[in-house]
């Protein structure tokens, strides 16, 4: 994994858990979570599988810590969310819809711009070994704004990985992936959970997500339907928990 921000050193806020409590979420009257619990480990990738409007996202920012649970608690080992200090949000990488990355600005200069964010002092490495894991050591001095979608994404997945971060959280990383980036994202998912991150991932490509996950959280209407380790026959599965087996 990329080399880690710096912290204060009376300061450990790494942790080889994530557990989720019970927790809920309300918008007003509306209950976007409602009672959601389930555990992720060091070196496991969990996946968040579930119809849209099914919590899936709202769960990856209570995780985030960019929203705050309405009750029940998420602890990263033993630092409950709302207790969390700066140090602990540095273990935690995400990436959403959005890439927040700088078109103007090459691969290597927005690689650099993050890593300096995270106190780096080696961005300049950190950006160059950053661009070799993703493959764009040759494209690495070319404005972001004349990559495609899937060199995009493996610019801005090496951005929310850029400190090394214990926890990554991916929002529909698949999408608009044509096979070849889809192949690379996966690889590199393996390659963090070999590492020992956590990976948990919210995704509407099943076929994709097939034989990567080491659970999946089946989510409907903001609740947990059900937990399955190392899922088998993904889509089938899905139909059966979150449909019923009358679905076709």
């Amino acid at each position: 994994m990329s080399q880690r921000a710096n912290t204060s050193p009376d300061l450990d806020c790494d942790f080889d858990r994530v557990a989720v409590e019970d927790v809920s979420r309300h918008f007003g009257r509306r209950r976007a979570v409602s009672h959601v619990s389930f555990l992720g480990s060091s070196g496991t990738i969990v996946g968040l599988l579930g119809p849209n409007g099914a919590g899936k996202s709202t769960l990856l920012a209570l995780l985030a810590t960019i929203l705050r649970a309405s009750s029940g608690a998420i602890r990263y080992g033993a630092i409950e969310s709302k207790d969390a200090p700066a140090a602990l949000r540095e273990r935690i990488g995400v990436l959403g819809h959005d890439l927040f990355l700088y078109p103007e600005l090459t691969a290597r200069e927005n690689l650099v711009f993050f890593a300096g964010l995270y106190g780096n002092d080696n961005a300049d490495g950190a950006a160059r070994a950053a661009l070799d894991r993703a493959g764009l050591a040759d494209r690495a001095d070319d404005p972001v704004s004349s990559f495609s979608r899937g060199m995009r994404q493996r610019v801005a997945l090496e951005r929310a990985l850029i400190h090394g971060p214990r926890l990554l959280l991916l929002d529909e990383p698949f999408t608009g992936l044509d096979e070849t980036s889809a192949a690379a994202l996966i690889g590199r998912l393996r390659g963090l959970r070999d590492s020992g991150a956590i990976v948990i991932l919210a995704t509407h490509d099943l076929d994709l997500a097939e034989g990567l996950l080491d659970q999946a959280v089946f989510l409907r209407d903001g609740r947990r339907v059900e937990t399955v380790s190392h899922p088998e026959g993904l889509r089938s599965t899905y139909r059966s928990i979150v449909f019923g087996a009358s679905q076709p």
